[in-house]
Protein backbone atom coordinates (compact mmCIF):
# COMPACT_ATOMS: atom_id res chain seq x y z
CA UNK A 1 0.00 0.00 0.00
CA UNK A 2 2.82 2.41 0.85
CA UNK A 3 4.56 1.68 -2.43
CA UNK A 4 1.36 2.36 -4.37
CA UNK A 5 0.73 5.62 -2.51
CA UNK A 6 4.31 6.76 -3.11
CA UNK A 7 3.96 6.06 -6.83
CA UNK A 8 0.68 7.95 -6.99
CA UNK A 9 2.25 10.88 -5.11
CA UNK A 10 5.02 10.94 -7.71
CA UNK A 11 2.36 10.89 -10.44
CA UNK A 12 0.65 13.88 -8.84
CA UNK A 13 3.99 15.70 -8.73
CA UNK A 14 4.42 14.92 -12.45
CA UNK A 15 1.03 16.47 -13.25
CA UNK A 16 1.96 19.58 -11.28
CA UNK A 17 5.38 19.68 -12.93
CA UNK A 18 3.81 19.36 -16.39
CA UNK A 19 1.81 22.48 -15.66
CA UNK A 20 4.81 24.56 -14.59
CA UNK A 21 7.61 23.26 -16.86
CA UNK A 22 8.11 23.90 -20.54
CA UNK A 23 9.80 22.04 -23.37
CA UNK A 24 11.10 18.50 -23.06
CA UNK A 25 10.73 18.46 -19.26
CA UNK A 26 6.97 18.98 -19.59
CA UNK A 27 6.71 15.98 -21.92
CA UNK A 28 8.78 13.82 -19.57
CA UNK A 29 6.37 14.70 -16.75
CA UNK A 30 3.35 13.90 -18.94
CA UNK A 31 4.87 10.57 -20.01
CA UNK A 32 5.61 9.61 -16.40
CA UNK A 33 2.10 10.62 -15.33
CA UNK A 34 0.69 8.29 -17.98
CA UNK A 35 3.01 5.32 -17.29
CA UNK A 36 3.18 5.46 -13.48
CA UNK A 37 -0.29 3.92 -12.79
CA UNK A 38 0.70 0.82 -14.78
CA UNK A 39 4.00 0.56 -12.92
CA UNK A 40 2.25 1.02 -9.57
CA UNK A 41 -0.24 -1.76 -10.26
CA UNK A 42 2.45 -4.15 -11.48
CA UNK A 43 4.58 -3.49 -8.39
CA UNK A 44 1.64 -3.94 -6.02
CA UNK A 45 0.55 -7.19 -7.67
CA UNK A 46 4.07 -8.63 -7.73
CA UNK A 47 4.00 -11.20 -4.96
CA UNK A 48 6.47 -13.81 -3.90
CA UNK A 49 5.64 -17.35 -4.98
CA UNK A 50 4.00 -19.52 -2.35
CA UNK A 51 5.97 -22.19 -0.62
CA UNK A 52 5.43 -25.85 -1.55
CA UNK A 53 3.71 -26.49 1.78
CA UNK A 54 0.07 -25.87 0.96
CA UNK A 55 -1.34 -27.88 3.84
CA UNK A 56 -3.57 -26.11 6.29
CA UNK A 57 -3.07 -26.50 10.01
CA UNK A 58 -5.88 -26.03 12.51
CA UNK A 59 -5.76 -23.15 14.95
CA UNK A 60 -5.32 -24.35 18.53
CA UNK A 61 -6.28 -21.06 20.12
CA UNK A 62 -9.22 -21.73 22.52
CA UNK A 63 -10.37 -18.13 22.17
CA UNK A 64 -11.19 -18.77 18.51
CA UNK A 65 -13.32 -21.86 19.08
CA UNK A 66 -16.98 -21.59 18.18
CA UNK A 67 -19.34 -22.41 21.01
CA UNK A 68 -22.55 -24.15 19.88
CA UNK A 69 -25.50 -24.00 22.22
Amino acid sequence: MRQYLATMALRTACFIGAYFFEGWLRWVCVALAVVLPYIAVVLVNAVRPRSDDTSMTPVDDPRRQVVHQ
